[in-house]
């Protein structure tokens, strides 16, 4: 046996072995070729099903996405608006408050004049009254007494100025 009638196979040898080869071939065309290529087939439906499942799930999450800017978006609308209205009604309040302070301060300073026009009033009339009283009492107290002379009346007239008292 030389080394080339190892390598090199003999005609007997190489018929079994392609009578083997075909007849696993066609076993296995047989019987297990049709449930390899099904798993297959079955494999690559579901793989194709997975991946439209994504692609909708993935259009599905941009739907939501979209959706949720434009709720957040209007959101903030609605945000600006409330704060705009809070900010105007504040503002309303404040100027409301003012002009209610201002007329009613008015109003009391206007008061307190007619009040203090109205106690002067009272002081005036009260010091005339006296001044009249005082005048006659100095006219009754020159009558009483009979002067002869315009000295004398002078004289008189003097004293009772410096007693009276003003205060």
């Amino acid at each position: 046996m030389t080394l080339l009638s190892i390598i090199t196979p003999e005609l007997g040898l190489f018929f079994w072995q392609t009578v083997i080869f075909l007849v696993t071939l066609f076993l296995l065309s047989k019987f297990a070729w049709k449930p390899i290529m099904s798993a297959m087939k079955e494999r690559e439906d579901s793989i194709t099903d997975a991946l439209s499942a994504a692609d909708k799930a993935r259009a599905d999450i941009e739907k939501l996405q979209a959706t949720n800017e434009a709720l957040l978006a209007e959101a903030r609308k609605e945000r600006d608006k409330i704060l705009a209205d809070a900010h105007k009604a504040a503002t309303t309040m404040m100027e409301d408050a003012k002009n209610k302070a201002t007329t009613e301060g008015t109003r009391l300073m206007e008061a307190a004049r007619v009040s203090i026009q109205s106690e002067k009033n009272a002081a005036l009339n009260e010091v005339k009254n006296y001044a009249a009283t005082l005048a006659v009492e100095i006219a009754e107290k020159i009558l009483r007494k009979e002067l002869n002379n315009a000295e004398e009346q002078k004289k008189l007239v003097n004293e009772y100025i410096k007693e009276v008292n003003l205060n």
